[in-house]
Formats: C-alpha cells, sequence, structure tokens
C-alpha cells in the first residue's frame, strides 16, 4: 500500500518558515518595545522548536525581554539557564552584562524614584551580585563592547557598598557601640579606599576611637583625614586640628558633618545591542 501523507521534505520547510515567522513577531514586538508580546512569542518560539535554528537566540533575546519587562526573577533565571546551557556561547559576555542589571534592578520598583530614603540603607545583597557578575564580565572579556559602562557601574556599585557600610557604622554610633562603628569604619578604608565614603569613615574612626579612650588611636585617624581631605566638614573652618595636644577637639556632631547621597548616579541604559546574530 503506497504511503499517503505529506511529502517530509515539505514539512520540514513549513515548519521553518514557522519558526522564522515566529522569530520576527518576536523582534518586531522587541523593537516596537512591546516586551510582554516578545516573551510570551519567544518562548512559543522555543517551545514549538527547542532544537531550530532560532532556539539559542530565543534563549538570548528572552533575557533581555523579560528583564524590559520587569520579570526580574524569570530575568534572572532565564540567564542563569543560558550560562548553564551554553557556556561557550560567543556572547556570554552579554549575558553576563545583563545578570548584572538584574541585580541591580532587583530592589527597584515603580515606586522607588519616589522615595527619598538612600539606596545604601536598603538591602545591597543584590548591588553585590551585580558587582560580582561586572567583575566576571570584565575579568574574562576585557575588551566587550560591555566592559566600558560595567565599570562605570562598578564604580557606582563600590560608592554604594560603602555609603552602606557608613550607615551601619552610624547606627552603631548613636548606640554607643563604639567599637562595632570602628570596626565597620576601618573596613571601607580597607575595602572601599576610593570611594567619597572614605574621609566620612575617618571621621568615624576619630569620633568612635575618642569615645573610646584611644587618643593615639583617634589622632592617626585625625591625620589622614587632615592630610588626604583637609575640606572635609568634620573640619572647622580654620582647619585648626592641634596636632601638638594629641586631643581630639570634636567640632559638632557627627551625625550633622556626613553627607551620605550617592554621587553620580546614573540612569541605566539599555545594552549596547540586542542585535545578536543567530545560528546559521
Amino acid at each position: 500500500m503506497p504511503f499517503i501523507g505529506r511529502d517530509r521534505d515539505k514539512d520540514e520547510a513549513e515548519a521553518h518558515t514557522t519558526e522564522e515567522i515566529l522569530y520576527n513577531r518576536a523582534r518586531a514586538s522587541m523593537r516596537s518595545g512591546n516586551h510582554n508580546a516578545a516573551v510570551e512569542r519567544l518562548e512559543q518560539l522555543e517551545a514549538r522548536f527547542p532544537f531550530g535554528r532560532y532556539a539559542e537566540q530565543a534563549q538570548l533575546e528572552l533575557i533581555y525581554a523579560k528583564l524590559m519587562s520587569h520579570a526580574l526573577d524569570d530575568a534572572e533565571a532565564a540567564a542563569d539557564r543560558f550560562l548553564r546551557l551554553h557556556p561557550q556561547h560567543p556572547h556570554i559576555d552579554y549575558v553576563l552584562y545583563l545578570r548584572g542589571l538584574t541585580s541591580e534592578r532587583f530592589d527597584r520598583n515603580l515606586f522607588d524614584r519616589f522615595r527619598p530614603d538612600d539606596p545604601a540603607k536598603r538591602d545591597v545583597s543584590n548591588a553585590r551580585q551585580a558587582f560580582a557578575h561586572y567583575s566576571e564580565l570584565l575579568a574574562n572579556y576585557p575588551d566587550s563592547v560591555y566592559a566600558k559602562d560595567a565599570r562605570q557601574r562598578m564604580i557606582h556599585l563600590r560608592n554604594l557598598l560603602a555609603t552602606a557600610e557608613i550607615n551601619i557604622a552610624l547606627y552603631y554610633m548613636t548606640r554607643g557601640a563604639y567599637v562595632a562603628a570602628a570596626n565597620r569604619a576601618r573596613g571601607v578604608v580597607e575595602n572601599y579606599s576610593q570611594t567619597p565614603a572614605t574621609a566620612d569613615a575617618l571621621s568615624i574612626l576619630v569620633e568612635a576611637n575618642y569615645q573610646l579612650g584611644l587618643p593615639e588611636t583617634a589622632n592617626d585617624a585625625l591625620r589622614i583625614l587632615a592630610i588626604n581631605y583637609p575640606d572635609h566638614s568634620a573640619f572647622d573652618v580654620d582647619g585648626d586640628f592641634a596636632f601638638a595636644q594629641a586631643t581630639i577637639k570634636r567640632r559638632r556632631s557627627l551625625l550633622n558633618v556626613m553627607t551620605l547621597g550617592l554621587i553620580g548616579r546614573s540612569r541605566t541604559p539599555q545594552p549596547v545591542s540586542i542585535e545578536q546574530p543567530g545560528p546559521n
């Protein structure tokens, strides 16, 4: 009995055509900014054609589409899945960059822009994760097109993490936990020495050690502060500290001289390109 059915080559050709149509529709949604529709179409593409010629590309672009549609848990999972399945993919740098962006945005929502709180007062675990992803990107792909922005973001994140430590140190200061405050401030000096928070950390070290009855240690911190940050607001206008007296003149309340706002906070740009070449 002769075989009754459609020609196999014709079926495959139509499948390829359908796959390409789905992908192009997803791309059209992406370009128009309809990222929810893009997510739906890319997921449909991946489900219907898991081994198709656009499968890897769909997985890659799903990360960006989910990030832009604010489905951050899904974006994180999609990025981690892609890194696990395609560790040698030529655009791993892109995935690491998006992974960092996802961690940065994790604790942000529509209301954050209206909140007066310093971001450093919130949980910074996601900032640490973002810093780690950007670090991995720069370590393995220093010439990536995303490297420049990643470096700038790492500077911002270092400032945020250092400021968070200052906030904790201030919390301890207001409660008389001077040892804990000094330890936090010392950590900023040792680990975030190139951030604006360093001067504030030195001021806390001066105050905390003075309160602990350690004038020599307090004066050491004071000398470093005076040499490196002579214009810091902890000083009087004339900058007189009378080092020879080996005592600390308390100028004004520590809580009134700290400037803890983030410096140079920048808007998060879109990735350089989502036009990644698909498999042939």
